[in-house]
């Protein structure tokens, strides 16, 4: 091979390398070695309201300020319908209806001020079939088994707040549950994620 034809392949081919060096490996090596946990930590998005709230809320909302109790039972209601494999939306009715019923409170045995035997968070009644007092007034026992109800009820996803809540729940007051609405779905947004 002439030297001049030798010289221009091996210049062609050290360019050639050179660049490979440095755009090639870099701009198409992939590191597949996973990160550890603590760099790949990913930031969940909160929900949306339109997806908390889909059907818009019904008349005046009302909302309460929280204490450590009660904010620890909504992030308990949060956890028990993660677990039970169910969405954001069925939190908000959740905690709506626990916000109507008790005021996020565990509540016990009110003597003459109880209505009936009603309990827990959601005031279920151990003579109804919701369970014995210990498991009524168990935060995430009481959520699953107002999920379970939930469930039950065939469209609930596509219902007012307000419906879908008193499907489950019998109340003397069907409609007292749409005022939580707004609070439930920020409390919701603000937990869910937490």
């Amino acid at each position: 091979m002439n030297t001049i034809l030798r010289r221009s392949v091996l210049g062609v081919a050290g360019l050639a390398l050179s660049t490979g060096v440095v755009a090639g490996p870099l701009a198409t090596f992939t590191d597949s070695t996973p990160a550890p946990a603590s760099a790949a930590a990913v930031q969940v998005a909160k929900p949306d309201m339109d997806t908390l709230i889909p059907h818009g809320t019904q008349g005046e909302q009302s909302r309460i300020s929280l204490g450590d109790e009660q904010t620890a039972n909504v992030k308990a209601i949060i956890e028990a319908t993660k677990k039970a494999g169910m969405d954001e939306r069925a939190a908000v009715v959740a905690i709506a209806t626990s916000l109507q019923e008790s005021k996020l409170e565990n509540l016990g045995h009110l003597g003459d001020r109880n209505d009936h035997d009603s309990q827990g968070l959601f005031q279920q009644r151990p003579s109804s079939g919701w369970g014995t007092v210990e498991q009524i007034t168990d935060p995430e026992y009481s959520t699953t088994a107002f999920l379970k109800g939930l469930q039950q009820v065939e469209g609930w996803q596509d219902m007012p707040l307000t419906k879908a809540a008193q499907t489950v729940q019998v109340s003397a007051y069907p409609f007292h549950y749409a005022q939580w609405e707004t609070q439930a779905a920020d409390l919701v947004a603000e937990h869910w994620t937490s």
